[in-house]
């Protein structure tokens, strides 16, 4: 007698329970065992030690986010070098061409030095000047 295909689902069924399991009882317990004394310094919004002054809404410069993808650009290129690096030797067996994995590396790291360039050119990094046409 063989043993149906979605009985193999049934360890990896008992992990995903047992997770919900275990966090529903670590909220359950947290909930009973806890105290509720809530009063107003528990209640207020905790700002790193400090008071909170003004609306959290306040308008931000552009250059925050210009910043932002900046670093998510350098993340990316990151996560693309560091696999890239490790099969540089393999790509001619893989690829079938000598030189393609170095000219595509080349190709990207374009594509990232015009980001940079744009980032530069706009003043994003430059932060003693306060330009507005950001």
């Amino acid at each position: 007698m063989t043993i149906p295909y979605y009985w193999q689902y049934l360890p990896l069924l008992m992990q995903v329970l047992a997770a919900i399991l275990l966090g529903a009882f670590m909220v359950v317990a947290s909930w009973l065992i806890g105290r509720h004394r809530n009063n107003a310094v528990k209640l207020d919004a905790y700002e790193c030690g400090i008071q909170a002054v003004g609306d959290a809404r306040g308008r931000f410069s552009v250059r925050f986010y210009m910043v932002a993808v900046l670093f998510i650009l350098f993340d990316v290129e990151a996560v693309f070098m560091m696999p890239w690096a490790v099969i540089y030797r393999k790509l001619p067996a893989i690829t079938g061409h000598k030189l393609f994995g170095f000219w595509e590396m080349v190709v990207y790291l374009g594509f990232v030095a015009v980001g940079l360039f744009y980032i530069v050119r706009k003043g994003v990094l430059d932060w003693s000047s306060d330009k507005a046409d950001l």
